[in-house]
């Protein structure tokens, strides 16, 4: 009767035994047919039933064909690294960095994602960069070894700046920061491709001889002004003649860069030129072809235009020389808007407003306006009549003025 409770004990030794002799060690505690079947213990991945998920290492692509042992190669499951290089060699011998997946996934080994690799770490393939095989720019002892270089164009390309000799890039003293110069999208060195974003070279300066403007054994202290090449065109011009005229010699202050100089667009907001002022012929105003002495006043250019204008007669009746109080820029003179209220007399306001309908009704000598009349519409008997009490009256135009010179009572 005490025998059956040793066998119990017996047991229950014998099967923590068999428990403590598992190859996975005490941190696996699952059934072993999730992985195991009764024929033998040889494990079917395609049937096992394990979620390896739970391990914080799913098994994706290549992974979920791989021999267990592979990674786990002591069978104890607990103690595993993760990190790819605990089972992959690293052929690229860390110039790369060992964080495998920036390149690789693990479907296979093949990487197909290089230039956005290269954009994230600031160095985009575009260009000529594009099709350049990996190794003319990371050259190791293999062909697998990366060596870093850094982004900077002088990195791979001194070689070509110090080989360079039209122009000679050295000797010019250029920038060793290619993209100053070159487009980093082009395919190549040629002068189509070059920014001379400094200097556009438009209309006329777009020209490929680099020597039209360059001494090619010194392209560093060219000039930027205008006369650094131009001076002989301005030396020569005679139509106007710059020179003499005292015009400036930048040439970016009358001329665009198009071909021929043409057209000129003078800046000429110290006089506007409208209207009637447009025009082509400088010399019509600077008839001495000294552009830099000539004078703004009206008269300086009209002086005949006053003396001969009869419609009215502007000298007899003593208008002002200064054409731009009565006239604007428009040809022909016309319309004139004389202020008649404001300089002499109201006549478009006030009690004589819609009183005339002719100039000569006041002026009755077109060939004087400074001769007025008032007492040709103001009769000597109603004037007389109102002027009773008014001491020192005198029945004159000149005394009508004096006492009413706004034309009120």
């Amino acid at each position: 009767m005490y025998r059956l409770p040793f066998i119990i004990v017996l047991i229950c030794l014998s099967c923590t035994s068999l428990w403590a002799q598992s190859p996975h060690g005490n941190g696996l505690k699952i059934d072993c047919s999730q992985c195991h079947n009764p024929d033998g213990w040889t494990v079917n991945y395609q049937s096992t039933t394990f979620d390896h998920s739970t391990t914080n290492f799913t098994l994706e692509g290549a992974h979920k064909n791989t021999d267990c042992k592979s990674c786990h190669s002591t069978l104890v499951f607990d103690n595993t690294p993760n990190d790819c290089l605990s089972c992959h060699t690293d052929v690229h011998e860390q110039s790369v960095g060992n964080d495998c997946v920036r390149c690789h996934t693990s479907q296979n080994w093949l990487v197909f994602n290089v230039p956005e690799i290269h954009e994230s770490n600031g160095f985009p393939l575009i260009g000529a960069h594009f099709s350049v095989n990996c190794i003319e720019c990371h050259q190791g002892e293999s062909g697998l070894i990366f060596t870093p270089r850094g982004n900077e164009c002088i990195e791979c390309h001194q070689t070509d700046y110090i080989a360079t000799t039209s122009p000679n890039h050295t000797a010019s003293g250029f920038s060793t920061d290619c993209t100053e110069c070159h487009s980093p999208t082009g395919t190549g060195w040629s002068s189509d491709g070059f920014i001379h974003d400094f200097f556009p070279l438009t209309g006329g300066h777009h020209i490929q001889d680099c020597s039209r403007c360059h001494d090619v054994t010194n392209f560093s202290d060219i000039s930027p002004d205008c006369v650094f090449c131009h001076e002989d065109d301005y030396v020569a011009t005679t139509n106007p003649n710059h020179t003499s005229a005292g015009f400036s010699n930048d040439c970016a202050q009358c001329h665009s860069t198009g071909p021929g100089w043409t057209p000129a667009t003078v800046n000429h907001d110290f006089f506007p030129l409208t209207s009637g002022h447009n025009i082509n012929d400088c010399m019509a105003c600077h008839t001495d072809g000294n552009f830099s002495d000539t004078p703004t006043e009206c008269v300086a250019c009209h002086l005949d235009d006053y003396n001969t204008s009869t419609n009215p007669n502007h000298q007899a009746a003593n208008f002002p020389t200064d054409c731009a109080s009565c006239h604007t820029t428009n040809p022909g003179w016309t319309p004139a808007t004389f202020d008649h209220d404001g300089q002499y007399f109201p006549i478009y306001s006030g009690r004589h407003d819609n009183e005339w309908s002719s100039c000569t009704d006041c002026h009755t000598n077109p060939n004087d306006y400074s001769v007025y009349t008032c007492i040709t519409c103001h009769t000597q008997g109603n004037t007389a009549d109102q002027h009773e009490d008014v001491n020192d009256y005198v029945y004159q135009s000149s005394a009508c003025l004096q006492c009413h010179p706004d034309g009120s009572d």
